[in-house]
């Protein structure tokens, strides 16, 4: 099941420029929560940052409480590696193992951690395949075929199935759906929805109308500061703020 996560005054930089002020939030297990904004708001880096995929960058830091569970992921001694195996990131634009097949693509980060029982790793794999809702379009070709020959909707959906693999907690999607046609867009949404029974969602999207559907509870972050955040409905109806309004309805960004 999902876990929840409290947000503790999370501040990011690269270089000199301070990408994220302050930001507190809770968010709830189960639930999708959306994050929206103009472009260069600090959307991408509030993702990254809880899951330390920022650092990444060797120009990037951050410092703040993020608490998942029992474990605060800035905490001393806490390692990176552990944190991304409890909060698995999908990417904008999907990037399977273009040298491995289907099979190894969603077995790559068990088997990073020396998982080898083949016959667990079978299950895993059309688990995951299944949860990803991939498994009846590959299931004939799992080792035949490499997971770049696949399009490019079923490319994010096997890097879903590559995220769930190791069985996160948490799973956050970085505008998933932003390169794809409107089929694959209508998969990847669906999917959120029978994800969220298992794993806490936090999606990044430019498409309003895509947080509108998909999210229980937005964020509105502008200029690296967030500025509102409640349900859904009330972000997209009645705001508390007037930044919220004006980018709600058009007016910036």
């Amino acid at each position: 099941m999902g876990v929840g996560i409290k947000v503790e005054n999370l501040n990011a930089w690269f270089g000199k420029h301070q990408a994220l002020h302050g930001i507190n939030m809770d968010i709830l297990p189960n639930h999708a929560t959306a994050i929206i904004g103009p472009s260069g708001c600090g959307k991408s880096t509030f993702v990254r940052c809880l899951n330390r995929m920022h650092e990444t960058n060797p120009d990037a830091r951050a410092e703040g409480k993020v608490q998942v569970k029992d474990m605060n992921i800035y905490g001393e001694g806490v390692a990176p590696v552990d944190v991304r195996r409890r909060i698995g990131m999908v990417f904008q634009k999907p990037n399977p193992f273009p040298s491995m097949s289907i099979y190894d693509n969603v077995a790559a980060g068990l088997k990073l951690n020396g998982f080898r029982n083949r016959k667990k790793l079978d299950e895993i794999v059309e688990k995951s395949l299944r949860s990803s809702a991939l498994w009846d379009e590959v299931k004939d070709d799992l080792k035949k075929k490499s997971g770049a020959s696949l399009s490019g909707g079923q490319q994010q959906r096997l890097c879903i199935a590559r995220a769930l693999a190791v069985e996160p907690d948490v799973l956050l999607m970085d505008e998933p759906a932003s390169a794809l046609d409107p089929i694959s867009t209508s998969k990847i949404e669906d999917l959120i929805f029978e994800l969220k029974e298992n794993y806490t969602v936090v999606i990044v999207t430019h498409n309003m109308q895509q947080a509108a559907r998909v999210a229980e509870f937005t964020a509105f972050f502008l200029l690296g500061k967030l500025i509102e955040f409640d349900k859904t409905e009330k972000i997209f109806t009645t705001p508390t703020d007037k930044r919220t309004e004006d980018y709600i309805t058009g007016r910036f960004g």
